[in-house]
Order: structure tokens, then sequence, then C-alpha cells
């Protein structure tokens, strides 16, 4: 099926921003999609820190790049820049993927999208369950938005009192005004208060980058008492596949899971807005994810 595409003058770019990159994974499933459907279209990644976004984003437009992802530290800063933003990506307040439509650079956000179906591939349905939610960054935000909106029942979201938490609260708010979900937004640092939580949970989501690849020894949680054998643990790290919270939620005997399927399939949504095709995700998973 396909072939391998050779890059010539028609070419389309398309890429990742962001710091660091280097261990992504992205290029290897769009250039893997791109060669299977015979597209002409190439992906590459950019070390782009948080100061250096404006000057790369502007040098992006100038030569008509067909679309890019954004990761951390990038995600909510792209926002400011774009020339307009999707509904969910507006409400989210950050941004993972952009397309050029004629010119116009528009933000979108899968990350959402791309959670709540790498649950389903594991089996679980947010429907009516309760999530403890660490974090309220720009993948924080995106998943707690489309687990409101894809039915769960309450969200308990712990963040520091740093640079996201008045917009965290704002978001929270939102969703309790705006679907049926309790949403909550808690200080971070209170063991007891956090264990609360995760005792009345069916699911804990990692959506900072504490354990990440090479600060691979962190943690969020210090005991795994804190966890319970009905509880799935999602980390949405993928680089160790098995972070520091994955290996103590597996040890208490709980459900769990890496960030390689949410990477896969909010790749897939961004993949179908670029070039307005599925991405092949079955052969991607058996070549990439041994899935």
């Amino acid at each position: 099926m396909g072939c391998i595409n050779e890059i010539t003058g028609t070419t389309k770019l398309t890429g990742l921003l962001g710091s660091p990159v280097a261990h992504s994974k992205s290029p290897l499933l769009h250039n893997e999609a791109f060669r299977l459907l015979a597209l002409d279209y190439v992906y590459l990644c950019f070390d782009v820190t948080e100061d250096e976004l404006a000057t790369a984003y502007e040098g992006l437009k100038k030569i008509n790049i067909a679309g890019f992802n954004c990761t951390m530290p990038d995600k909510t800063k792209i926002c400011e820049l774009v020339d307009e933003l999707s509904p969910a990506a507006s409400m989210i307040g950050a941004v993972n993927t952009v397309v050029n439509q004629n010119g116009t650079f528009v933000g979108h956000n899968t990350d959402g999208i791309g959670y709540i179906r790498s649950l389903k591939e594991e089996g679980f349905e947010i429907a009516g369950k309760k999530m403890t939610l660490l974090g309220a960054g720009g993948a924080a935000s995106s998943i707690m938005v489309q687990a409101a909106l894809d039915g769960a029942r309450e969200i308990d979201v712990f963040s520091r009192k740093g640079r996201f938490w008045e917009k965290a609260g704002a978001m929270v708010a939102d969703i309790n005004a705006k679907t049926p979900c309790k949403a909550t937004l808690i200080e971070l640092g209170c063991e007891d208060t956090l264990g609360a939580s995760i005792q009345t949970s069916d699911l804990l989501c990692n959506a900072t980058t504490v354990g990440m690849a090479p600060n691979i020894d962190g943690c969020l949680i210090t005991d795994k008492k804190m966890l319970h054998e009905n509880l799935f643990v999602s980390d949405i790290i993928y680089n160790p596949l098995e972070t520091k919270l994955y290996q103590m939620a597996k040890n208490a005997g709980c459900s769990v899971s890496n960030g390689l399927y949410m990477l896969l399939f909010q790749g897939a949504e961004a993949f179908k807005l670029w070039t307005g095709q599925e991405m092949p995700v079955e052969e991607i998973k058996k070549k990439y994810f041994n899935l």
C-alpha cells in the first residue's frame, strides 16, 4: 500500500514546534502515514522555545507551511499568534495543531479528542465517571474540557498556584456552567486532599511533565497507598514508556496506560485537518507501537 515519497519542489511541509522535541515519535507516525497514502508531504521537528516562538511562527508563515503541531512549552503562547482559533481551542486556551487555510492560520486543539479516544482503546469509558486530573496546562485543559463534554460526572483538577491557575479557575467555572459535570480546582500540595480525591475516583490522569525524560524520578504521587485497585491510572507521558507513576500504579494492581495512544489519536486528528484524509492508524499501531 502506498510508496516511499521523494521530497520534490511541491512537497508540503508540516512539523512540530516545542522544546525539547528530539524524542518525539510524531515524525515517524506522520511520515509513515504520508508514505502509506502516497501524499506529497513531509513532517519535521523544530526545537523552538516559548521565547523564540513568535519569530519561528512568522518564518513558517512566510514559507507557507501547510500546518504544524505545537507541544510544550508553546501550546498557550501560540494562541496569541494565530489568525483564528477553533471553538475548542478558544475554550481550552491552548493550541496543539495549526492549519494553513489559504493563508489564514487557524489554531485547533486535538489533544482532548485524542485522549478520550485513547481511553476507549484501553477499554475505559469516561461517561459517568470521576477523574482526578494532575495539571492545568495546555494538555490538561484540553483533557478537562473534552472529558466534561463527553459525560464525566466529576473532575478534581489539582494544580500549583502558578501561571495556569487563573485560567484553570475560569475553565472550571465554564464547565460547571455549561455541562452537567462538577469540576473543582484544588491547590496541589496537600497529600491528604489529593489522596481523598483519588480514593473516590475512577480515573487518575497525570497531564503534567513530572516524570518525563530526562527527569524520570519525578512523581506527584508519593505513596502507592494513595491508589486503589479499581483505579485506572493514565500518564500522558510516553518517554519513558513506564514513568515512576506508571510503575507504582502497576504494582498497586491498577489498570495503567501511557501516552502512546493519545499521541497516535491526537496526531490522527491533526493529520485529517491538514490532508482531509484519515490516518491509517491500524498500520501505524502495528509498525511503531507493537499494538
